[in-house]
């Protein structure tokens, strides 16, 4: 079986930057060993795969060890590859996946992601964030991850946390933010339980920030910038349920698997 793979730079202007992740258009679902087989051959951080439905398509995405209920990044990727490869006419596309409908629309210069809102809840420091970072975060909150809020963005920048011990948390990874200079905030994403050291921008971990910094900021329109080595600029909009999250996105390479 011969299958069309495209790896695609999210929340980047030009190829090495952003977010790299493996998209495969599927006429029909794979079995799931197969889709993780091909995920981790891939060693992305994600692989995304999906199938047309009657509104849009059913979009499922994969690290190298599990499968997840949303990326952000990778969804980018994958309308992205609608956008400019399958289906050129569209300026909107509808996803279905285990986090809801999720919506990305082509705007003149990004594309937009319509992601539910994943409003975060204080939490007590776990004893494995306290010890991982030479820093005591100034607040812990929770929701589909940890997000660790720092004093300065120098912290988050120079933070070397001990990945071993964030393996160990029961959530999916952990997102580090602070107040910026030149943003309203940055962020970084560690999710070494799922195969994922350093991610280099973290669409799905935005629906959880956005919250925090528009209810911190008493803003609704944010700038962010996710600080990891590759880094990436995303746009924010709080619409309450809804968050909007826009970058841009480039083709690196299209290939053909043979499985």
């Amino acid at each position: 079986m011969k299958l069309t793979i495209y790896q695609i730079d999210a929340f980047a202007s030009k190829i090495f930057e952003g977010n790299p992740a493996a998209i495969c258009p599927l006429m029909q679902w794979l079995p799931d060993e197969l889709m993780q087989s091909i995920a981790a051959e891939n060693n992305l951080s994600e692989t995304a795969f999906f199938v047309a439905t009657e509104s849009g398509f059913h979009i499922r995405w994969f690290t190298p060890l599990h499968e997840v209920d949303l990326c952000g990044h990778a969804t980018l990727a994958a309308a992205y590859v609608i956008f400019e490869q399958l289906e050129k006419s569209k300026n909107k596309v509808e996803f279905l996946s285990n986090s809801g409908t999720l919506l990305v629309t082509k705007k003149a210069d990004a594309l937009e992601l319509n992601f539910p809102a994943q409003p975060a809840t204080a939490c007590e420091v776990p004893d494995a964030i306290a010890n991982a970072f030479e820093v005591m975060p100034l607040k812990c909150l929770k929701s589909q991850d940890y997000i660790v809020v720092f004093d300065s963005e120098e912290i988050v920048l120079n933070a070397k946390p001990n990945l071993e011990l964030l393996s160990q948390l029961d959530l999916r990874g952990v997102a580090i933010t602070s107040l910026a200079k030149n943003y309203d905030f940055v962020t970084r994403f560690f999710a070494p339980k799922y195969g994922i050291n350093e991610d280099p921008v973290t669409g799905s971990a935005f629906t959880q920030l956005i919250p925090y910094w528009s209810d911190k900021l008493n803003k609704k329109i944010l700038s962010a910038k996710q600080v990891s080595k590759r880094g990436g600029e995303v746009s924010c909009i709080n619409d309450g349920e809804r968050v909007r999250i826009s970058g841009r996105a480039v083709q690196y390479m299209r290939g053909q698997i043979d499985v």
